[in-house]
């Protein structure tokens, strides 16, 4: 029995001994009254009652004191089989004994190999004092061993049946309790995970918005500080990108700050799209003082598609501003069968794809594909540079 299952076992044989032990002592009582109003007087008489007194003893001290260090339960059940065999051949009320204690076998031997050693004992020592006693004789096999090999088969069933019991009880508590461990485990894991989600979603957000607006701030105050002797003119309107920016920025922020409160995907808002792009292609032709040409379809999206359309133009932009050297950007947003493109062109150097190991590129990967999207980029060193975003949505007559 393992150190799991132990404890469930001993709640059960302990729960079950004390129902018992009302009834055992209800049933000494008895059998010790019977011996003292039935009995012939003499020897016999005193030595039977000496014999239940030392069984009965034995029995109340394991009961009231279970962690004695002399009568333990093994030494209980060998002094009921010395008993046993006593009343047996003196022929006093030992069937009645044997049936009372029958149940203490299996309680006190706690293995059911335990158990059968002493209950083959028990019946040994009974049958062989009356074997003393009757002698060889018809009476002797036809009553004695008969019926006392028919009650000691009748406890053997009942006690493996009930270790049978036992045994599955306490696997399916084992099995409960590592189940409990394993959902616990899970919850917990679920909990992290989500954790690492959101905190991934978080700095994501960030680099796509605050972390490019920054960058806008810090390339327009560089700018204006450097023309501030030759072109007031310009510096004072790049100052007004400047605090634009940080507006915007600042608006980002409280809404970054806000987005737990975000409605779920059955109450998000729609709106146009292109709206939300042009805004943007327009603030960055005043900053770059680039050629932006722009072909943009007026469609209603679910706020999650917006933003993600948002993300992906203001992440594509912001490396056209820091790397590209182009002079001239193309943004295309059109509805096809598969759902809504966008696609972004600029006329710079170009990169390697395979060797970008930008979070900027990542993070549109990743927004895409929870919405069941893809980013297609396509670029070679002096031929410029193609971002294509596909977000698949319900058609427009669909409920």
């Amino acid at each position: 029995m393992t150190a799991l299952t132990a404890p469930l076992a001993d709640t059960f044989w302990a729960t079950s001994l004390r129902r018992w032990n009302t009834v055992c002592r209800v049933l000494f009582a008895a059998m010790a009254v019977g011996l003292v109003t039935t009995a012939p007087a003499g020897g016999s008489k005193y030595q039977s009652l000496a014999l239940l007194g030392c069984v009965v003893v034995c029995h109340a001290v394991l009961d009231r004191f279970p962690g004695n260090p002399v009568v333990r339960p093994h030494v209980y059940l060998a002094v009921l089989v010395l008993g046993l065999g006593g009343l047996a051949y003196l022929g006093s009320s030992y069937a009645a004994l044997f049936m009372v204690t029958l149940p203490h076998y299996w309680m006190f031997g706690r293995t059911p190999r335990a158990s059968m050693v002493f209950l083959g004992l028990a019946t040994g020592a009974t049958l062989a004092g009356s074997l003393v006693r009757q002698g060889w004789s018809a009476e002797f096999f036809g009553e004695t061993t008969v019926s006392t090999l028919i009650v000691v088969a009748v406890g053997v069933l009942i006690g493996l049946w009930a270790h049978s019991v036992v045994e599955q009880s306490t696997e399916r508590a084992r099995l409960i309790e590592e189940l409990e461990r394993t959902q616990a485990r899970l919850s917990e894991a679920y909990q992290r995970q989500g954790a690492a989600d959101e905190r991934e979603r978080i700095a994501r957000d960030i680099h796509d918005t605050l972390a490019q607006g920054f960058a806008s701030i810090i390339v327009l105050a560089e700018a204006a500080r450097a023309g501030l002797a030759d072109d007031p003119g310009r510096s004072a309107r790049q100052l007004r990108s400047i605090e634009s920016t940080a507006r915007d920025n600042l608006a980002e922020a409280r809404e970054l700050v806000a987005s737990a409160g975000q409605p779920g995907p059955g109450g998000e808002r729609s709106g146009s799209v292109a709206q939300t792009l042009r805004r943007t292609l327009d603030r960055f032709a005043e900053d770059t003082q680039l050629t932006v040409d722009a072909d943009l379809a007026d469609l209603d999206c679910d706020q999650r598609t917006r933003i993600a359309l948002l993300r992906c133009t203001q992440e594509s932009l912001a490396n056209v501003r820091k790397h590209a050297r182009a002079s001239t950007v193309g943004v295309v947003l059109v509805r096809r069968p598969y759902g809504v493109e966008l696609e972004i062109t600029d006329d710079g150097t170009g990169f390697v794809v395979e060797e970008s190991a930008g979070f900027g590129l990542d993070g549109m990967r990743k927004r895409l594909a929870e919405l069941g999207g893809r980013l297609t980029v396509t670029s070679s060193v002096g031929d410029g540079t193609r971002v294509l975003a596909v977000i698949p949505v319900a058609d427009e007559g669909e409920a």
